[in-house]
């Protein structure tokens, strides 16, 4: 029942009468013995860990243990208390909840890394905000993670979903994808429609490096948290309304692979170009003692 791609996944799909969600589950029972009932169990129990670390944010305001960053996401909670918002409240939180699931890993809480630490906030901002704005349950939530697994097993398996290796394309653009994907799978829509929301996503992210200053998971990866969050909901919204990608999803997975094997290794996560080098970067990188 593998699927080594995105083909090979919608074949299955189509085969079996099933969404991408329950392709995960049936996977994950037959790769590990464990019943339906024990995946939801720990799939709800990371979606809780999601929400505690998406919500601590936005309540307080938490910094970083080197104060790189922090309080960004109270200030959007904040602002949308006001009611002034140009995109609306649905993308505010949406940006907000990411911001403080990265706000709370910086400050060394408890995340989901989902696939990774440095882009931890954009699958359950896009999850939990998309679920409350479409009023769906928490086994509803919990399947849209589902989903999302069935896409990040499939970016993988052909690309990577590390920042070292690929840039932040394959870290927040992998997110996004997956957190697309989701959502498309939780308004109702088919796998096929989730895959081409994960390729329009990768097609929006290609190319996007890996910059961290001082080599901290903090500026600018917070932010682009909350980009990729924007991303993800945006593309399920064109999906849904019946558009398509003209590159395939796993066309644009070897894509990315081959940009983030192409980029120098200053652009991967090493601290040695992009933002890190800036004349402000160094400066921070210098404040908080990983500069000499």
């Amino acid at each position: 029942m593998y699927a080594g791609n995105g083909e090979e996944l919608l074949k299955i799909c189509t085969a079996k009468n099933i969404s991408l969600a329950e392709y995960s589950i049936l996977l994950e029972m037959e790769n590990t013995g464990d019943t339906r009932e024990e995946l939801i169990k720990r799939m709800t129990k990371n979606l809780r860990v999601m929400m505690q670390s998406a919500a601590m944010g936005m309540d307080k305001e938490v910094k970083s243990v080197t104060g790189l960053i922090g309080g960004d996401a109270y200030k959007l909670s904040e602002y949308i208390k006001k009611g002034k918002s140009l995109t609306g409240m649905t993308m505010v939180k949406a940006m907000a909840r990411a911001l403080s699931c990265s706000e709370v890993n910086a400050s060394m809480g408890r995340i989901v890394a989902a696939p990774t630490a440095g882009s931890c906030g954009i699958l359950p901002a896009v999850i939990i905000t998309a679920g409350e704005q479409l009023n769906l349950t928490e086994e509803e939530m919990v399947m849209g993670l589902f989903t999302s697994s069935a896409v990040g097993m499939i970016i993988a398996k052909n690309a990577t979903l590390a920042g070292a290796e690929g840039g932040c394309q394959a870290e927040c653009g992998s997110a996004a994808a997956m957190a697309a994907a989701a959502v498309v799978e939780m308004m109702g829509g088919t796998p096929e429609m989730a895959l081409n929301a994960g390729a329009i996503v990768i097609k929006n992210i290609l190319g996007l490096v890996c910059d961290p200053v001082a080599g901290l998971v903090e500026v600018p990866c917070a932010k682009r948290n909350a980009a990729g969050a924007v991303s993800a909901l945006t593309t399920a919204e064109m999906v849904m309304a019946g558009v398509l990608s003209r590159i395939p999803f796993d066309d644009m997975i070897e894509a990315m692979y081959r940009i983030g094997k192409s980029l120098p290794m200053e652009l991967r996560e090493t601290a040695m170009g992009g933002c890190a080098i800036t004349k402000r970067g160094i400066e921070l990188a210098k404040s908080v003692g990983m500069h000499k």
